[in-house]
């Protein structure tokens, strides 16, 4: 069924500033160039400010120095972006899951699954497991023994969670999402590799959400711990003992090798690497495809990133780059002997 809100309505409930017709109804949200009169949309970038002037949208939400842009309904934000997003999710609700154990669903013994959860066919649930309230198992996850998911978290199909790991509510894990397999541990001994056991847990605390064929490794010894707020996107490695701090996000493909310290509040970008046992600070930013090698200790933006060029020209500065130790040698020895110069 169609659902629609008047501009007021919207305004209302998530705050805001109405100019213009508040009557007009909205049933959805989207871009300025392809929206419609029963359509809101927004403008959060200055390069789309053109288009603005030609949309054909029944209403925008804008931010301050926007509202005079444009004489159509319109929402005046402080964040339009998140305002955008609190619309979206209005207009675009989840479908609800009918409460219950499907009958193909199996669930091992002395497990606790709340009556409003969900699960669905073939998903299986470990002994002495707990399901909370309005949780949603989708079909064909695989929840381990005695572990422990909060109230209202989404697992859509496929997702996998080891034994004795502890979730909390509001978690959103995507398809194919690995949580509690075993860390890389292995010790050499006499010419072979010895598997060291990953005793420890996975801990995740609320509103945290996990992109598709991401793994969160458990702890060897202690556990791996993954703070409120934290939002990570597709195929993601997080190795053992790692921790991560609250409203962290993390983007596609990036490494975070063992027992290192991600701070709150932090950004790194996609296929961005960090190396074991180091710490990043509070706020800390990572450009994309940048290698930390040492801890970070003060907030700020960073990265290390070679600026891509023609072919030919990067392939001439990487044989200089091969000799720039040597050239540094010789120019400080170059400098030494024009302050001998200038003495003499």
């Amino acid at each position: 069924m169609d659902i629609s809100y008047r501009l007021a309505d919207i305004a209302a409930q998530f705050g805001g500033r109405v100019l213009g017709d508040g009557e007009v109804r909205i049933s959805q949200i989207t871009t300025l160039e392809k929206a419609q009169s029963n359509h809101i949309s927004f403008l959060t970038n200055s390069k789309y400010r053109a288009q603005l002037a030609h949309t054909s949208a029944g209403a925008v939400i804008l931010g301050e120095v926007d509202a005079a842009a444009t004489d159509l309904p319109r929402i005046i934000s402080d964040n339009p972006y998140a305002y955008f997003a609190r619309v979206s999710a209005l207009l675009n609700p989840l479908p609800e899951a009918k409460p219950g154990v499907h009958s193909a669903a199996i669930v091992g013994a002395g497990a606790q699954i709340d009556p409003t959860a969900s699960i669905a066919a073939m998903a299986v649930i470990g002994d002495g497991a707990v399901i909370g309230a309005h949780s949603v198992i989708g079909a064909g996850c695989c929840i381990g023994a005695h572990t422990v998911i909060g109230s209202h978290a989404r697992l859509y199909p496929q997702v996998v969670i080891y034994h004795g790991c502890v979730i909390g509510d509001n978690l959103i894990a995507h398809s194919g999402a690995v949580i509690g397999s075993d860390g890389f541990g292995i010790a050499m001994d006499e010419g072979h590799w010895i598997k060291i056991p990953q005793i420890g847990r996975v801990v995740i605390g609320n509103n945290v959400e996990i992109g598709a064929n991401t793994t969160i490794d458990r702890g060897a010894l202690d556990d791996t711990v993954i703070e409120d707020g934290v939002k990570l996107d597709n195929q993601i490695q997080i190795a053992h003992n790692v921790r991560i701090g609250a409203h962290t996000a993390i983007a596609g493909c990036a490494g975070i090798a063992g027992s290192a310290v991600i701070g709150r509040y932090c950004l790194i970008g996609g296929g961005a690497r960090i190396l074991g046992h180091l710490q990043l600070a509070d706020h800390v930013e990572i450009a994309a495809h940048t290698l930390v090698g040492k801890s970070i200790r003060e907030a700020g933006s960073y990265a290390a990133i070679f600026p891509f060029s023609k072919q030919e020209d990067w392939r001439k500065n990487a044989v200089h780059l091969r000799h720039l130790d040597d050239l540094v040698g010789r120019v400080k020895a170059l400098e030494q002997e024009i302050e001998s110069l200038k003495r003499k």
